[in-house]
């Protein structure tokens, strides 16, 4: 099947970016840091049937540089990004980058910036910050998910590289297995940091189908009521704490960038909540012949649930995000 496709797992990589991870030793994850031009984009875009991308710094983004410096690297970036939005808002949206959480007041300045002045789509977070490793559930950072709540903001939470950087083999950079681990950690942090029920007006993308989340949350959420730290309050039973747990877990968006082999779909159409899966392709950093083999794979995938594939493509996109509805009712 052939369909019209809304990519919200798609990183851009100005100059500055790639000049700032060159002077600062490289991206930490090992993986290289490609060439990218907005024309190559979208070329790209145009060759994959791609109708509209959301546009975002992967990791480590901001995170490069020391703390002082990141509002202003993310200030540029987002104002990059929002001219292409502005010159191409039919196809093109963004998800603002943030100062670390580990400083509030500008990482509250700039989200409130990015979504008020530049007309951000939602914005990235990282699955943790800080060498305290503080992952998005931290108490810490309550405040930053306050805001984000009352803006019933979209949150696209990409991993970063791993607390433990040792590779499991030269031929495995960290983001082709244990930055789905990471996202994995993120997850469950949020869940039982209690920061999901507790800001249920943001809308949390998790890249790369969850990473494990949807294999391995039963696990945590069947032993975590017979652990002290977690055992269930004074009338409320171990598989009332299980199904919470677990309603939390399938509360998040999945996105199916380099995760659209069978198997995995099948899993996401039983674990997600209907209409939580979305597209992604990690372009530039994904080889684009990988990029084209799980696309064939994601609609092959059609044959066997046409109508779950194309809410992938672009349905669950259009409901998640309303400017959408339009550019999708005129290209219709």
């Amino acid at each position: 099947m052939a369909t019209r496709r809304v990519d919200v797992h798609h990183h851009f990589v100005p100059d500055f970016y790639a000049q700032a991870l060159e002077s600062n030793g490289g991206d930490p994850s090992g993986w290289p840091v490609p060439e990218w031009s907005l024309e190559k984009d979208i070329a790209f875009n145009g060759k994959q049937n791609t109708t509209f991308t959301f546009l975002s710094i992967t990791a480590p983004g901001a995170g490069i540089l020391p703390i002082a410096e990141q509002p202003v690297f993310c200030r540029r970036a987002n104002v990059y990004a929002s001219e292409i939005r502005r010159a191409h808002p039919e196809n093109y949206g963004f998800f603002a980058s943030i100062p670390s959480l580990l400083d509030p007041a500008a990482a509250h300045a700039e989200i409130t910036y990015a979504l008020d002045e530049l007309q951000a789509d939602g914005v990235i977070l990282y699955t943790r910050y800080g060498p305290g490793n503080h992952y998005l559930g931290h108490p810490d950072f309550r405040s930053t998910w306050a805001l984000l709540n009352a803006r019933a903001a979209t949150v696209f939470v990409h991993p970063t590289h791993p607390v433990d950087t040792a590779l499991v083999s030269p031929s495995l950079p960290q983001p082709m297995i244990d930055y789905p681990h990471e996202t994995t950690r993120a997850a469950v942090d949020l869940v039982v940091s209690g920061t999901v029920r507790s800001f249920p007006d943001v809308k949390v993308i998790l890249s790369h189908a969850g990473g494990t989340l949807p294999y391995l949350a039963l696990r945590p959420a069947a032993m975590l009521p017979y652990l002290p730290s977690s055992a269930p309050a004074e009338g409320q039973s171990a598989k009332s704490l299980t199904e919470s747990f677990m309603e939390d877990a399938r509360s998040f968006y999945f996105d199916t960038a380099l995760s659209a082999g069978a198997h995995t779909l099948a899993l996401l159409r039983e674990f997600a909540r209907p209409g939580h899966v979305l597209f992604g392709s990690d372009f530039p950093y994904a080889p684009e012949p990988a990029i084209v083999d799980m696309n064939e794979r994601l609609y092959d995938y059609g044959a066997r649930d046409e109508e779950f594939v194309r809410s992938i493509c672009y349905a669950a996109a259009v409901r998640l995000f309303p400017r959408l509805v339009q550019i999708f009712s005129s290209a219709s």
